[in-house]
């Protein structure tokens, strides 16, 4: 499987993972071995809930990963960019996976605030990932102010539903074909990861679908090989569906024996 290159630092793994909702930290150091990932979310909102993470972080930053601290909770363009900063300071990293929240229900990313945020914490210095939805025209705004890949979901945020929208996600990736695009949020199965990197995505990100399973370390396996093995299919050229029956073996004008 080829590597990954954002923001200048180049991956082996393709797959990002949550870091939330696992029964131990000593199960979460297990899933991340296990999936073979090199980049792990983590929530300062919910560090900073716990007064402090009682050596949470430091645990995920031992198994050789790199932190994508986010910005998960946050409502508005102003708290993101105050959360973003002060995660820098704690974390010393500029990576940020930008959250704003437009919905209640859903979850759904305000494109507006997503937009206003990523453009100032680009000024600022951060390597910015987006979570955003489908749309491609709010993608557009996004690369226009200075992000260099997106994260379009593939679902609601812990919904396990899959690619609810693959037309629009094969839309991306024809109309932004050298932008990295990161599915996140709704990935339920790792059939579903699979379909995603068929599709040409270049990674995946989730979290619920490995954290809530009864065997959270096999179900992390479960997900690094089958990102392996979408992306494998991808480079190799995935056959393209057909409306008829096309032979396998046709005979028509061949010579054959008959026994």
């Amino acid at each position: 499987m080829t590597t990954l290159t954002i923001y200048g630092t180049t991956l082996a793994s393709r797959f990002l993972l949550g870091s939330t909702g696992y029964p131990s930290p000593q199960v979460l150091r297990e899933s991340i071995a296990a999936s073979g990932t090199q980049v792990v979310t983590v929530g300062l909102r919910r560090t900073l809930a716990a007064a402090g993470d009682n050596g949470f972080v430091q645990g995920i930053v031992d198994s050789g990963v790199r932190l994508l601290p986010n910005t998960a909770g946050c409502r508005t363009a102003r708290e993101a960019i105050t959360l973003a900063q002060m995660a820098r300071e704690l974390y010393g990293t500029r990576w940020i996976k930008l959250e704003v929240v437009g919905d209640e229900h859903t979850l759904q990313p305000d494109p507006w605030g997503t937009v206003e945020a990523a453009a100032q914490l680009i000024k600022d210095g951060f390597a910015v990932f987006p979570y955003c939805t489908d749309d491609l025209v709010t993608c557009q705004r996004l690369l226009d102010v200075g992000c260099e890949l997106l994260m379009p979901w593939g679902a609601p945020i812990g919904s396990g539903q899959g690619l609810i929208n693959p037309f629009a996600l094969r839309t991306l990736r024809a109309r932004l074909p050298g932008v990295p695009l990161v599915v996140d949020a709704g990935i339920g199965a790792p059939s579903h990861a699979a379909q995603a990197m068929e599709l040409g995505f270049d990674a995946v990100l989730l979290n619920s679908a490995v954290s809530q399973a009864v065997d959270p370390v096999r179900m992390a396996r479960a997900f690094g090989l089958a990102i392996e093995a979408g992306r494998a299919a991808f480079e190799a050229g995935v056959m393209a569906p057909q409306d008829m029956a096309v032979a396998s073996t046709p005979v028509s004008g061949h010579p054959f024996l008959i026994g």
